[in-house]
């Protein structure tokens, strides 16, 4: 029998018997019945890291990036992937969901919903990006007891606002806030005018040796800068700054600054310190849209993040490869899904653009 004919029949037996057919240079996705995406690193670059990223915001198109980011993280620097997403109760990937009952229609409003949170005990690193959620009180505590298991955690722009209410999450008897204590800021407002001023990430000088910038420059990014503590207010004093944004008129690259609107922190890091003493690494970026992750510099300092995060920090490239797998032409930010383009689709259909 021919080679094209024995092909032939091992793809057919493979469609009937319910395995995954891939051509010879795609990367090999696990099962995806959680229905989620799973990207496995290719064995020569394999660092034995799995990183879980939670896509379940419905502004900044983190539906598009962070599959982007996963096949960059898996096929560029060797970690395996797993990209989660908050669903509809027909199983698509919906960021038109409402994030909490409106008056007078709380008998529509839907829970939301995160399969696969279980991969969340076998994860490295969880980049959380997640907005004004609802959820299950089961997947509630699958999220807490990753919270404390002293692993590292990366948040979003809006993870720092990502849970509707509080998670059931106490040490020592005392309530803990995910955004205020875990990552070190909570969304108090936009610092920038939003969806009209864009930011220009400007690293702090005495951290520029710092592995996370390596080889990070020229960040900016469309979306506005957040205020994530009051006026006249600084940061949490255990977080260390990497970069102020500050806010720009207009939303192109080069713009002016805004002459009312001082720089404020949009990228840090701090520890965090579980109930039983472990000491996590946490970092954290208020920048993060789907634009935003067009910039080169933005992507590096988020790759070169989770480096740092699994402690492997001695091996960030002097410049790290954050080329694109696949295009990446995400949908711009807002809530006029019409208009966007935005539509509840199945998680495969962002495996590729």
């Amino acid at each position: 029998m021919h080679l094209k004919q024995n092909l032939l029949l091992l793809t057919t037996c493979a469609l009937i018997i319910g395995l995954p057919c891939h051509s010879a240079d795609a990367q090999t996705p696990a099962t995806e019945s959680f229905s989620g995406l799973t990207f496995q690193s290719p064995a020569e670059k394999s660092i034995g890291k799995k990183i879980v990223l939670i896509a379940a915001e419905q502004e900044y198109r983190s539906e598009q990036s962070m599959p982007m980011l996963a096949k960059i993280l898996s096929s560029r620097h060797g970690f395996d992937c797993t990209v989660l997403f908050a669903v509809n109760p027909q199983g698509q990937v919906d960021p038109t969901m409402p994030v909490y009952p409106e008056k007078g229609k709380e008998s529509e409003f839907q829970t939301h919903n995160i399969p696969g949170l279980n991969h969340l005990k076998e994860a490295d690193l969880v980049i959380f990006f997640a907005r004004l959620l609802t959820l299950p009180l089961e997947q509630q505590k699958q999220i807490v007891s990753y919270i404390d298991s002293g692993k590292p955690i990366i948040g979003l722009r809006t993870a720092n606002h990502g849970f509707r209410g509080r998670l059931p999450y106490k040490i020592d008897g005392k309530q803990i806030q995910f955004g205020e204590q875990v990552l070190g800021g909570t969304f108090r407002g936009h610092h920038g005018n939003w969806h009209r001023d864009s930011t220009r990430g400007d690293i702090v000088d005495a951290m520029k040796d710092h592995p996370i910038l390596t080889g990070v420059a020229n960040i900016w990014g469309p979306s506005d800068v957040y205020r994530t503590f009051p006026e006249n207010g600084e940061l949490p004093s255990n977080c260390t700054a990497l970069v102020y944004g500050q806010p720009l008129i207009g939303r192109e690259q080069g713009g002016e600054s805004n002459p009312n609107k001082i720089p404020l922190p949009v990228i840090w890091t701090k520890p965090w310190k579980t109930s039983n003493g472990k000491s996590a690494r946490v970092f954290h970026s208020t920048m993060g849209s789907g634009k935003d992750f067009e910039n080169e510099g933005f992507r590096r300092c988020i790759v070169n993040a989770c480096y740092w995060c699994t402690q492997l920090e001695d091996q960030i490239p002097p410049q790290s490869d954050v080329s694109y797998v696949d295009p990446y032409t995400p949908l711009s930010s807002g809530f006029n899904y019409e208009k966007l383009g935005v539509t509840p689709k199945m998680p495969t259909e962002y495996r590729t653009p």
